[in-house]
């Protein structure tokens, strides 16, 4: 395997993202990102984008801290560069609040955002329905202008996009050497992962240029997130549920629950309703798996199944997605012992 030829299916941010940890860790091989939809038509372009890190039950703790501080870091320093703008990616503050106090008063992501504080009784006299909140600065990306630089940044390095549609990894063989299956709820038919179903999530995007801060409850089911374009109200949960349909009721809901949070938005003009739906499995699938058919055998690297909380951990996850990739062709490249008679 001199030039290793690696497929990464799946354009999403977690695809891309690996895509262009891959150039940046294997140097010399080719890539190839294949999927039906690109931004700004992907699950990850109704994300909100919001660097707060959910928790997955069958993920340690450690690791997803791992993999928000190296996203937090990346994103950072993109924000803190001339890049910001084109990337899409920018700081913001704000508060996240709760009815009653939290077991956690201080969660495991505390000091990796920024100016991580409890609120005082001042602000919490905006919100006069919840008792406790945090005031924190965090990162917030713009979707699909970072999906449509993350696609730049793969071009620039060699690597192609190529629309297609697959009803099997092994449609990839014997033209790839490695496949990366970051299909998200495609893993259903792909991997056949069974564990990976559907949350979906129903957002409305308002103008309102005066909301400077992000609000969030407690729960994360209401959440007011200001971007560069617009604001973005959120939200729903809605487990098993495959309707991409916006629902009237629904962004009606969405609305007046925020506008308990934030009275001024009762002048905000909706502009958009957006339905994505959330590749939920009880932990990331982050894994290498041989697969074997008829004596030929097609290396697979397994990345998937980051629910809502895919943008807050995307890098970090995807380097190590990356670090197994080149594991995979070290073993390919090391030829194997023969038997002496």
């Amino acid at each position: 395997m001199d030039t290793a030829r690696i497929a990464v299916v799946g354009a999403g941010v977690i695809g891309l993202s690996t895509a262009v940890c891959i150039s940046k860790l294997v140097p010399g091989c080719s890539i190839t990102v294949i999927s039906d939809k690109f931004t700004p038509d992907t699950t990850s372009d109704v994300a909100a984008g919001m660097l707060i890190p959910h928790i997955y039950p069958d993920t340690p703790i450690h690791t997803l801290k791992r993999w928000f501080q190296d996203t937090f870091d990346h994103l950072y320093a993109i924000a803190c560069s001339a890049e910001a703008a084109d990337a899409g990616v920018h700081l913001v503050s704000g508060w996240q609040i709760f009815r009653s106090i939290p077991a956690e008063e201080v969660p495991f992501w505390a000091d990796v955002v920024l100016g991580f504080r409890k609120m005082t009784e001042a602000e919490l006299k905006k919100f006069p329905q919840h008792v406790f909140g945090q005031a924190f600065t965090t990162l917030k990306c713009e979707t699909s202008v970072y999906l449509s630089w993350l696609e730049k940044r793969i071009k620039e390095s060699g690597g192609l996009l190529l629309t297609r549609r697959l009803e099997n990894l092994w449609e990839l063989q014997p033209s790839f050497d490695i496949v990366v299956n970051c299909t998200g709820l495609g893993s259903r038919q792909l991997a056949g992962d069974s564990t990976i179903s559907p949350v979906r999530g129903q957002v409305l995007q308002v103008q309102a240029p005066w909301v400077k801060h992000f609000i969030r409850d407690g729960s994360g089911l209401t959440y007011i997130y200001p971007g560069a374009f617009h604001v973005t109200l959120g939200g729903t949960r809605q487990k098993g549920d495959w309707n991409l349909s916006p629902d009237a009721q629904i962004s009606r809901d969405i609305f007046s629950r925020c506008c308990v949070l934030e009275p001024s938005l009762h002048r905000a003009c909706i502009t958009k309703e957006k339905v994505g739906l959330r590749p939920v499995r009880p932990g990331v699938r982050l894994q290498k798996e041989l697969l074997a058919h008829g004596g030929q055998r097609l290396p697979v690297v397994h990345h998937y199944g980051h629910g809502s909380g895919g943008i807050s951990v995307h890098w970090g996850s995807a380097m190590e997605a990356a670090r197994l990739v080149s594991e995979c062709i070290q073993t390919h490249r090391t030829p194997s012992p023969t038997s002496k008679l």
